[in-house]
Parts: structure tokens; sequence; C-alpha cells
């Protein structure tokens, strides 16, 4: 103990060496440009000239055109998977309930969003099939680390939260589970809404209603993230809305169509319903709350404008486990309740019921997982308007598998939501392009600051770096700040 330094002494000399040796650097790296510069038989520069150059020929910290078009490119990808799972589902969940008469509603909504729980895990072992060179000790770490990394941003909806305020991983996985929770109950009674209204009201209004969900979550949109509202928006998610009026009640038939919790309509349906003003207003309550759902993940759950992609899809991808296992370990409580009171006794299915209901669930994981990364790339009111399509795309199915065809109105109110869809895509492409600009310019600004200032302090030199070292000072930077 005698021979050991104080801790402070071995601290201060550390320190001083430190200094020491990080001063010799800065005089070597002088040296050394001012020999490549005299080599050259250039003269110095002026430093507004030099800086000038610097700024106009140094890579920038995000290509804006770049990053969007990247952003789009995925959730193109992910719209696809999405339209296609929801298909699969709703086809499926029109047999169980009203071919297979299977109709436990809360049941049925229950294990179809506990099934979400299973997006982290399959997540995982798509990503530990591609970093299988790593051990799985350090692949592991890695992703846990990315995954709070994320969770800090999105708590402090900053790219760099260490630098914005200390936040400890208590509260941060605090944070979360009150995201988590609220979310969860928003989107469990937009989810119970459709099973309640659906013997009290028409499929026509069912679907009609529930589908205005786009036009509130473009509402929540302005009030909660200070959306600015468009005219193109506007007109867009009105076109889109009148498209589904059209294929709900220019139809002689009732449409066929699904909810986004694994329910679906009633084709059969026959006769006017006694209570249809009051499913009418159950089923507007459950379109409100799927919009302000939307819009609360959107802002709570989500990693702020300037993120990776690929950073952003897998924390979606976690998110949606974490309603899942909310959902499995907390929203069970209402089935003991329904059976003992014989409002819906609970069984499970058994049977072709059984291997069908399966296949409902894991595909409308598939879709809520592709929504919520569709959601994160984008907005809720371009999720919220592709999801529309699923109404033609339906009636396409029907038609390869049934040969039942479709009407003029569902053709004309299917080719009414594609235009929409395609005028809001637009529009949400032009509107990331110039946060992209923007965010682009200040980042840009900033970095010119802080060189002017270590320039003016005598710290750094015009010569001390030469382009090269300072665009790839740019990029290091830009992938820190983004997470790639």
């Amino acid at each position: 103990m005698s021979d050991r330094e104080p801790t402070h002494q071995s601290s201060t000399r550390n320190h001083n060496h430190t200094l020491a040796n990080s001063h010799q650097r800065l005089l070597d790296e002088d040296k050394l440009a001012r020999g490549r510069s005299d080599t050259m038989g250039t003269r110095r520069p002026s430093h507004t000239s030099k800086r000038s150059t610097l700024r106009s020929r140094s890579p920038k910290y995000n290509d804006a055109k770049a990053q969007t078009r990247k952003k789009y490119l995925y959730a193109s990808f992910f719209l696809v998977v999405s339209l296609i799972s929801f298909v699969v589902q709703t086809e499926t969940a029109v047999y169980i309930q009203h071919e297979l008469h299977w109709n436990k509603a809360y049941c049925m909504l229950w294990l179809t969003h506990g099934s979400w729980s299973l997006l982290w895990p399959t997540q995982l072992l798509i990503l530990r099939f591609q970093k299988r060179k790593l051990t799985f000790s350090n692949f592991f770490r890695r992703h846990t680390n990315v995954i709070h990394t994320t969770a800090q941003m999105v708590q402090t909806q900053s790219l760099h939260p260490a630098s914005s305020l200390a936040v400890r991983p208590e509260h941060t996985w605090r944070y979360l589970f009150k995201v988590t929770s609220g979310v969860t109950v928003f989107l469990t009674i937009a989810g119970a809404s459709w099973y309640v209204a659906i013997d009290m009201t028409t499929p026509s209004d069912l679907t009609a209603i529930y589908n205005c969900s786009a036009f509130f979550a473009y509402v929540f949109s302005i009030l909660l993230l200070k959306e600015k509202a468009r005219l193109d928006k506007i007109l867009s998610v009105a076109l889109a809305i009148l498209g589904v009026l059209v294929v709900a009640y220019g139809d002689s038939g009732h449409p066929k169509h699904g909810s986004h919790s694994g329910g679906s309509t009633n084709p059969d349906h026959d006769g006017e319903p006694d209570n249809r003003a009051l499913g009418n207003l159950i089923i507007g309550v459950g379109s409100v709350m799927y919009g302000l759902y939307e819009v609360l993940y959107k802002k709570y759950a989500c990693p702020p404008e300037g993120t990776s992609p690929t950073r952003g899809m897998q924390f979606a991808n976690t998110f949606g486990s974490m309603i899942g296992t909310f959902t499995l370990c907390v929203m069970w409580i209402p089935l003991p309740i329904l059976h003992f009171t014989g409002i819906e006794r609970f069984e499970l299915p058994t049977g072709r019921a059984a291997w069908l209901l399966s296949i409902s669930t894991l595909s409308n994981a598939v879709f809520s997982g592709s929504f919520l990364i569709l959601m994160s790339l984008t907005s809720p009111v371009l999720s919220s308007v592709a999801a529309l399509l699923t109404i033609f795309l339906v009636a396409i199915t029907d038609y390869l598998i049934t040969g039942k065809a479709m009407s003029g109105a569902t053709v004309s109110g299917g080719l009414l939501i594609i235009v929409a869809f395609g005028l809001l895509s637009w529009a949400t492409y032009r509107e990331l392009l110039e946060e992209e600009k923007k965010r682009e310019n200040e980042e840009t600004k900033n970095f010119d600051q802080e060189e002017a200032m270590l320039a003016d302090t005598g710290l750094l030199s015009d010569e001390d770096f030469s382009e090269d070292e300072i665009g790839h000072h740019s990029m290091v930077k830009s992938r820190e700040s983004h997470g790639d």
C-alpha cells in the first residue's frame, strides 16, 4: 500500500502526460502539413478562402435525396409485406368466424395482439443469421446496445442523447413501460370496438367509419406532431376516404374487410340491425382511438428524424414485441370476467379452426410489425392511407379465388384509393426531402461554427487537415449521429 501513489497525484500525472502527448501530436501534424504544403509549392491561402473551399468540397453529413430514397425503399418493401399479410389475415378471419363459427371476439383480439411478442425474437434470429461470424455474446451485446441507445434517443428525441442530458437505464425502461402500457390500451380499445360493433351495425357502415381513422390520424398529427396542414395532403386523405365510401355503399353486396386487430366483416350479413346508431357510435370511437394510437406511437415510441432506417426498423419490432408481451401479461384480465358473466365463454379453437387461427394471428403479427416500421420510416397519415389499399386487394383476391366479379363501385373506389395513395406518397416524399435538407444545412452550419471556433482559438489551423481527412471526419460524425 505504501508503494502506491495517491489517487489524485496519479490522475494529475497521467493527465499532464496525456496533454503533453496531445500537444506534441498537434505540433508533429502541423509540421507535416506545412512540409506537405511547402513541397507542393503552394502558398497558404487566407482563412476565409480556405474555409469556403473545404466547405464546398468536403462531403456533407447527409445526402438528403439518398437518405429519403433509402427510407422510401425500405418503406416500399414493408408496405408490400403488410398488404399481403393483411389479405391473408382477412381471408382466414372471415372463414374462422363466419364459416367455422368460432366467434370469440376478445379471445381472438388477445391472441392476435399477443402474437406481436414474436416480433423481436424473430428479428433476433434474422440478425443472428446475418451476423453469424460473430460470437453470440458479442452479437447480443451489440444488438442490445443498439436497442438501448435507440430507446434513449426515443426518450430524449435527440440524435445525441448523451449530450442532451444524463439518462439512466432504469429511467429509460420506466419510460418505455409507460409508453407501452398507454399505447396498448388505445390499441386494445380500437380493436375491441370492431368486435363490439360488428353485430350492431351494417358491414358497409363498419368499413366506412372504421377506415376514417386516416382522417383522425392526420388531425392528431397536426395537433400532436405539429405537422403543417398542407392542401395536397388534405385532398389526398379526402380522396382516399371518398374511395372507401364508394366501395362501402356503392356495392350491392357487402364488402369483405378486416380490422387491424384480426376481426372481419360478415359478407353474408342480411337484414337491418336493431342498434345501428349505437354500433356506428362505437366504431366511430374505435376509429378515433386507432388514429390516436398511430400518432401516439409516432410521437412517443419512434426515434427522431435523422436516425438511420436500420436502427429505426429494429426498434419498431422491439416495441411491437413489448406491446405483445404487455397484452399477454396484462390484457388477459377481461377473459375470466367475460367468461363468468356469460358474455363470452372462454374456449380455445380446435382442429381446422385452430391452425387457421394460428395462420391468421401470425399474419397479423407480420402485418403489424411491417406497419410499425412503415409508420416509423414515414408518417401515420401515409401508413393509414396505405392500409386502405387492402380493401381493393381483398376484392381482387376474392375474384381470383372464387371467381366473384368485382362491381363497378369496387373498381372505381379502389382506383380512387390508389390515386390518393400516390398523391400522398409524393407529398410525403417532398416533405421528407425538405426536412432532410433543412437538417443537413443545420448540421453543416454547426460543423462550420465548431471549425471556426477552433481556428480562432488557435487550436486548429486551416492546414491541420487535408480535404480527405476532413471528409473522413464528416462521414464518421454522420455515422455516429445516425447509428450506421
